[in-house]
């Protein structure tokens, strides 16, 4: 038995009743999606025509659909898309049997895939989504046209000082221990200093998007299920550093067969900049985008510069393929 198919996760994967209505920008709608012992909810932002190619975003730890608002928004003209919120995160409830390794996140990405019969698709992800997807593109390269991973949460011999707390955030007990040391921190308190470890720059926050972080950070810390969500998930991205063999993610990477573009942010905190090189080397058809002044979320910092980036990947793997579902563009 893994260190995240823990017996005692059992009882607060127990579905909790909804603490809050879920954001939903304008031009969205949420769905679920019930699978045997997993139920998903998916945010979509209907494509803007008939015929466009079918894209799905994954978000990092601690993250949910939410976070690829903006990016869905400047691709809807050229993709169908679709945001995942992974098992125990978002609107999504925890799965039945309390596995939060990356391995189950991946199986979860390619449930939902299979029982929507949406692949292949373009595949966006970002952080723990980007190990997730990682996985998902080399086990299962028949579902994925392209993947475009932004900071992704693969091995490093040396993590940044930002991500230590969360390897911390792994060990038993301390994710209880954080939880009762900061339970008279404010919300506002909190998405402060998220913000400050994942942007590049906290001052691009609009005052709307701050709000609308510290309301999703109030109804997420009113789930009972919060913070062993987050601890399991972190202990899964440690397991995944340390597991050899297949199953390695850099050995993983190498497999993957669709075109992919890896996106670094200069001021990245959590994931270092140093990678970007080695992740080029890694992904047989890869192109990179690097940003000196973004953080950790550069698709939530800088949306139309990513945008433009997968517009010219898609655009590029439609003419490898032979224009093929173009959308009519």
């Amino acid at each position: 038995m893994s260190s995240t198919e823990l017996p005692e996760s059992r009882a607060a994967a127990a579905a909790a009743p909804r603490v809050s209505t879920v954001r939903v920008a304008e031009g969205e709608r949420l769905r679920t999606v019930a699978l045997p012992g997993l139920t998903l909810t998916v945010r979509a932002r209907p494509a803007a025509r008939a015929g466009l190619p079918p894209a799905l975003y994954v978000h990092g730890l601690g993250g949910s659909s939410q976070n690829w608002s903006a990016l869905m928004a400047r691709l809807a003209d050229r993709v169908d898309g679709e945001a995942v919120d992974l098992p125990g995160f978002g609107d999504s409830p925890p799965p039945d049997d309390g596995n939060y390794s990356v391995t189950a996140h991946a199986r979860a990405v390619i449930r939902l895939l299979d029982a929507a019969g949406r692949g292949p698709v373009h595949l966006i992800a970002n952080s723990l989504g980007g190990a997730v997807t990682t996985r998902v593109a080399a086990v299962r390269p028949d579902l994925v046209r392209t993947l475009t991973l932004v900071s992704p949460a693969l091995p490093e011999l040396r993590p940044q000082r930002g991500a230590w707390p969360t390897a911390l955030l792994a060990l038993p007990g301390v994710s209880t221990l954080f939880s009762r040391l900061t339970r008279d921190w404010t919300a506002e308190q909190r998405v402060r200093g998220v913000m400050s470890l994942c942007y590049g720059d906290p001052g691009r926050v609009t005052d709307e998007g701050f709000r609308n972080a510290v309301e999703e950070m109030e109804r997420r810390l009113a789930l009972p299920y919060f913070w062993d969500a987050m601890a399991r998930s972190a202990r899964g991205i440690v397991d995944a550093y340390t597991v050899g063999g297949q199953h390695n993610l850099w050995r993983q990477a190498e497999r993957v067969l669709a075109p992919t573009l890896l996106v670094y942010g200069g001021r990245d905190q959590l994931v270092s900049f140093r990678m970007a090189r080695r992740a080029a080397a890694a992904f047989r058809d890869a192109r990179l985008l690097t940003l000196p002044d973004a953080g950790h979320v550069a698709m939530m910092e800088y949306p139309e510069t990513v945008a433009k980036a997968v517009r010219e990947l898609i655009d590029e793997s439609d003419v490898g393929a032979g224009g093929a579902d173009d959308g009519g563009s």
